[in-house]
């Protein structure tokens, strides 16, 4: 069962799912994956975004793979917040733990003026972004 954590009505984050865990996703109401951890940055175990974009699109929810390790740069933010402007919503995102994703989606909120909303979001669905507040 994925640990499904909502930070708004449109965007939630989860750690590293399977492709067991889609259909529990898609009863969800979700209508988009976004997968941002690479494959086989957890070994040989960890489930591929092959296998869960497959499931993902059988049951008709858009896949979007936009892995990366580390902090994310730029482009990913630019890319991330391209993603959960076009794509349809709800939108779930995954990584190892959900802390790349929450980071990336609340740097597409940058310079909004939104910082305090920002990470008290976070701090609900469980993840501390107190430190980025200045970068919000």
């Amino acid at each position: 069962m994925a640990d499904i954590r909502r930070v708004t009505e449109a965007f939630a984050v989860a750690p590293q799912i399977n492709e067991e865990d889609v259909a529990e996703i898609a009863a969800s109401g979700f209508k988009t994956i976004v997968a941002n951890r690479p494959d086989g940055e957890g070994g040989v175990d960890q489930p591929r975004m092959g296998a869960i974009r497959a499931k993902a699109e059988s049951l008709g929810l858009t896949f979007v793979a936009l892995p990366f390790s580390g902090a994310p740069t730029p482009e990913v933010v630019e890319r991330m917040s391209n993603i959960l402007n076009e794509a349809p919503q709800p939108v779930l995102a995954y990584c190892r733990t959900g802390t790349r994703c929450i980071t990336a989606w609340a740097l597409t909120h940058a310079g909004q003026g939104t910082g305090q909303e920002i990470v008290d979001a976070a701090a609900d669905a469980g993840y501390d972004l107190s430190s980025l507040q200045s970068l919000l």
